[in-house]
């Protein structure tokens, strides 16, 4: 345990020379939504993950391997209100060059009334959001693999539309013989290269992660952490009224100790048999920004479970966001070489 434990500490300190970060400042905030229902189930973002399905490449490209070969896989999620979106992939591996993989992400943030400045009904419209990732991986030896993601971006929001391009990097660890693997991921750095309107160009959500990953050798039992925004110890939003307001004073969740927690995200696992899985999982942010102080909730923590059936794995997680609801998350993947 000293290893992970020395690695936290060191990248908690890092991230202390980082900037505090304001609400709002970010496009393409759709690439942070994650799709699929096992990783959905750990907290929302976990990169390190052993055994994923083709779908894990939306989180960690270096993921990808040969045993991925013709995986195929499909997800839907019943988000808040009319919010729906999907990620469907297909992975194919090259012997000697690596394995490849092409998805599209989307979001459809269903149907708007469209009013003029008096409030007067002029129609209707509707807003979307596409992504077209295409990753690649190869093993550089036994214990490093490394991946990368390209990522071409179109947005639709009424008659506003913008294309980007953003890619993700990322390296894995993994050890022989102890089940336990490590991660860093630098997702969605990238560019804006069509604005929505003039040339006021903003910035896409890029972060740093890193992620830990191991199975107990005599137990059925899985656990993994990831450490989200490595560049930026402050994920606190700043409002423009509490630095306008003489008497504002730093609440308790302001603390070095409630900053530092809110990177985290905790998942665990159950494996009572190769055909069915169990899942938990906490995200510190989500609780520290959603929850109501005046109501004990539940916000903030995710379980699902995982089945395998016949040639088909079928998972379900279900992410507590609010007192108000939560999404659902429905995955289902395959391997089109075991039908032959």
């Amino acid at each position: 345990m000293k290893r992970p434990t020395t690695l936290l500490s060191l990248l908690l300190l890092i991230s202390l020379f980082g900037k505090a970060q304001s609400g709002g400042e970010n496009i393409y905030e759709f690439l942070n939504l994650g799709s699929s229902a096992r990783v959905a189930a750990l907290g929302g973002t976990q990169i390190a993950l052993s055994d994923p399905d083709a779908d894990y490449s939306f989180y960690n490209p270096a993921a990808l391997h040969a045993d991925m070969d013709q995986n195929v896989s499909l997800n839907y999620v019943n988000y808040i209100t009319d919010i729906n979106y999907g990620y469907a992939s297909y992975t194919k591996n090259y012997k000697d060059i690596g394995t490849f993989s092409i998805a599209m992400h989307y979001v459809n943030y269903g149907k708007f009334t469209e009013a003029n400045e008096f409030g007067e009904i002029t129609g209707s419209f509707k807003a979307s959001d596409y992504a077209l990732i295409i990753s690649y991986a190869r093993e550089l030896s036994k214990r490093f693999r490394i991946g990368i993601s390209l990522k071409p971006i179109y947005s639709s929001l009424e008659k506003y539309t913008s294309i980007g391009l953003a890619t993700d990097l990322a390296f894995i660890y993994d050890h022989p013989n102890q089940g336990f693997r490590a991660s860093i991921v630098a997702r969605n750095f990238g560019y804006q290269i069509k604005t929505y309107y003039d040339s006021h160009r903003e910035d896409l959500p890029n972060e740093i992660l890193v992620g830990l990953s191991t199975k107990l050798q005599h137990a059925p039992f899985r656990f993994a952490i990831t450490y989200r925004h490595l560049e930026e110890f402050n994920l606190n939003y700043d409002s423009e009224l509490d630095s306008e307001d003489e008497s504002y004073e730093q609440s308790e969740e302001d603390s070095f100790s409630n900053k530092a927690v809110k990177h985290l995200i905790l998942g665990s696992e159950f494996l009572p048999s190769k055909n069915f899985t169990v899942r938990f999982g906490y995200n510190f942010q989500r609780n520290a920004e959603l929850k109501i102080d005046e109501k004990v909730s539940t916000v903030g923590f995710t379980w699902g479970f995982g089945l395998k059936v016949s040639h088909f794995r079928i998972n379900y997680a279900s992410a507590r966001y609010h007192l108000a609801g939560a999404s659902n998350h429905f995955s289902i993947s395959t391997r089109l070489s075991d039908f032959k």
